[in-house]
């Protein structure tokens, strides 16, 4: 297996190919509040306080694209709230598009309670019955935002509820018929789906879709029942398919692995003093969508993909450092200034 290991010069891998054009990324899903505990390392019953921030798997990336200087855009709902107008204020300063946003005058915007404890386990604690994000519609899709995209990047959240799941379906249909490169990231979240059955079942559906996915370790053992997510076989048996053009693996900060047809390997990571571990994984999928959408051909050249995974890895590492998960993602110039240090 190939392994990179940056050299930590400032003209290196993250400062390469400064002029880049990037084509449209356009992220579907959810869109939300953020609650955050005030310090670290308490569960949600204990924290004094909370800090309100931005969030939702989809957003995040779609403002992290925008804020390495990448072209982006939003497709979702949020309630006719105050929540909701204020989320897409943020998506506008951050420069996303939000042609793609509705507003539902009924359900309100989502909400969700986040803590890292001081045993190292994420908690979570949603506010959702039904939230505005659940309810967007199929006949509330934007068609020509969708088939302008490089790039179409998802979740699955947006799978565990109608009328959303008919929407993300065909809104699927329309970026595969307009040979859009299709992003997955699973972003599990147990707690919002039925059973661990039917949350491996959606999860699931939609993989063969796919051109590019990045998964954790947890989802890894999830998916495969159990399995070593180490092994490179019980990946590229049970999770790589005949499609897949780059399958990512990340191992917060070891870096990540890295499966294509033609070649596999590691880029190690980046080591910092980690704050709040909240948005890592949405900052580091944003700096690889930027890359590829900058260079679609990519996955076939193993050394500028391994450069673009390490900027993908300081992205993520950058992000770790501050609270809230928008509000820590790198903009172009931190993560190359990061990397200069």
């Amino acid at each position: 297996m190939a392994q990179f290991t940056p050299s930590g010069k400032s003209d290196d891998c993250v400062t390469e190919g400064c002029d880049e054009t990037s084509g449209l990324v356009v992220c579907f899903g959810e869109l939300l509040i953020d609650f955050v505990p005030t310090v670290g390392g308490v569960s949600l019953a204990e924290a004094p306080a909370f800090k309100k921030a931005p969030g939702g798997a989809p957003a995040n990336v779609a403002v992290g694209i925008s804020r390495l200087g990448g072209s982006s855009a939003f497709i979702g709902k949020v309630g006719a709230d105050e929540f909701g107008y204020m989320l897409a204020d943020i998506l506008k300063q951050n420069k996303v598009d939000t042609s793609g946003m509705r507003y539902d005058s009924v359900a309100r915007t989502a909400l969700a309670f986040v803590t890292l404890r001081a045993d190292g386990e994420r908690e979570f604690l949603f506010f959702r019955n039904p939230s505005a994000d659940m309810l967007l519609r199929e006949s509330e899709l934007d068609y020509n935002l969708i088939e302008k995209a490089k790039i179409f990047h998802y979740g699955s959240i947006s799978l565990i509820d109608e009328p959303i799941k008919s929407a993300h379906l065909a809104a699927l249909r329309i970026a595969r018929d307009s040979d859009c490169i299709l992003s997955y990231d699973p972003n599990l979240r147990l707690a919002l789906w039925p059973s661990a059955e039917a949350a491996r079942d959606g999860i699931m559906s939609i993989w063969d879709l796919a051109d590019v996915i990045k998964v954790s370790e947890d989802e890894i053992t999830f998916l495969t029942g159990s399995d070593d997510p180490y092994d490179d076989n019980v990946v590229l048996n049970k999770l790589f398919h005949p499609n897949l053009k780059l399958l990512i693996v990340t191992e917060g900060s070891e870096g990540c692995r890295y499966y294509t047809k033609d070649f596999k390997g590691k880029v190690g990571g980046v080591k910092v003093k980690p704050v709040d571990t909240t948005g890592a994984g949405d900052a580091f999928v944003s700096g690889i969508l930027y890359k590829i959408a900058s260079d679609p051909s990519i996955f076939k050249d193993e050394k500028r993909l391994q450069k673009a995974l390490y900027f993908a890895n300081v992205c993520g590492a950058i992000t770790v450092t501050d609270r809230g998960a928008i509000p820590a993602l790198p903009t172009k110039d931190a993560v190359m200034q990061f990397n200069a240090k």
